[in-house]
């Protein structure tokens, strides 16, 4: 028995933004239900290398399909500058939950970067107007592209306003999209107006205001993902139907740690999480609701279900490099 090596392309191949929504969305109701273990992401400071790692196990049961595996993750924030080399990189181990072989070991940058569209595109489905047309997102990084790719296939969406301080970035996602959609460059308060807004920043100061956005503007906040980031008014997250991925982790270092550090925000204000939404426990969007906003920190069972669809689909199309790497002749 081999395991499959599956770099960048491979995953970029093997991976329908579709079926990764599918399994992302499955994940999110397993662990609601309680059918999913996800221990805690777990550090290690690197301080004389300006970096640290990250540990992301977890294992998952779909009912159809269960996964196991662990996403090994850096941020070493003088990596371009000295090495030549990106500031996070991913590594995914994904195993038989039965009997514990490495399947695959893949691309786990690639596969954050999808599954974070994914988890966009699950709330906003659950949490948009059904006829939402435009689309704003502020930050054009690597993850800007993944937001449009999965939230436009479950919304039809048209328009895009991308807004960043950096112009050849958006240059290069207007020649990336602009063949597909009605892409423009515009300001934050041009993009907060669309009726779907997601921010890709790591800013620790608010940039969106809340009077910028429309009246029933749904925002999926990507940005934080450690304690202090901060991306959004908190006039907005005490208006906004409030629905996060995890309790745990959005109030440590999602886009609602600061506010609820300092008590401005409180339990009260939060009106569930996806999974609860997902498996119908709570309301998404009703008649009523007014601007929605999803607090996502991403989670490690999104890794392992978006990785779950790479392997199924490179195992059936023999894609991918198979080697060997454990000696099964050991007993």
């Amino acid at each position: 028995m081999q395991t499959l090596l599956l770099n960048r392309a491979d995953v970029v191949e093997n991976a329908r933004m579709a079926d990764v929504i599918r399994a992302v969305e499955d994940a999110f109701a397993a662990y609601e239900r309680g059918n999913a273990q996800m221990p805690a992401k777990s550090y290690i400071d690197l301080p004389e290398y300006n970096g640290d790692f990250r540990s992301m196990p977890a294992y998952l049961n779909a009912g159809d399909w269960d996964a196991a595996g662990v996403k090994w993750v850096n941020v070493h924030t003088d990596n371009v500058e000295k090495h030549d080399l990106p500031t996070v990189m991913g590594t995914i181990i994904y195993s038989d939950p039965e009997t514990a072989f490495p399947l695959a070991v893949m691309d786990g940058t690639t596969v954050t970067r999808l599954r974070t569209g994914a988890a966009a595109a699950v709330a906003t489905d659950h949490l948009a107007v059904e006829d939402a047309t435009s689309l704003g997102i502020v930050g054009a990084g690597v993850q800007s592209y993944s937001q449009l790719e999965a939230i436009a296939s479950i919304r039809p969406i048209e328009t895009v306003v991308v807004s960043d301080l950096d112009d050849e970035r958006v240059q290069a996602f207007v020649d990336r999209f602009g063949d597909a959609f009605d892409v423009r460059s515009g300001s934050i308060e041009e993009a907060a107006a669309c009726d779907v807004l997601s921010t890709v920043t790591p800013v620790e100061s608010p940039i969106v205001r809340r009077e910028w956005l429309g009246d029933h503007t749904h925002v999926n906040a990507m940005g934080a993902d450690a304690e202090g980031k901060h991306e959004h008014d908190d006039r907005t997250l005490l208006d906004a139907t409030l629905v996060i991925d995890d309790y745990a982790q959005t109030t440590h270092s999602g886009e609602i740690n600061v506010p609820w550090s300092e008590g401005t925000l409180t339990d009260e204000d939060i009106h569930g999480s996806i999974g609860e939404i997902v498996v119908g426990d709570r309301e998404g969007r009703t008649a009523e609701t007014g601007i929605s906003l999803f607090d996502s920190t991403g989670l490690a069972i999104q890794d392992i279900a978006t990785a779950h669809v790479v392997y199924a689909h490179a195992n059936d199309n023999d894609n991918g490099d198979p080697f060997d790497l454990i000696d099964t002749r050991v007993r």
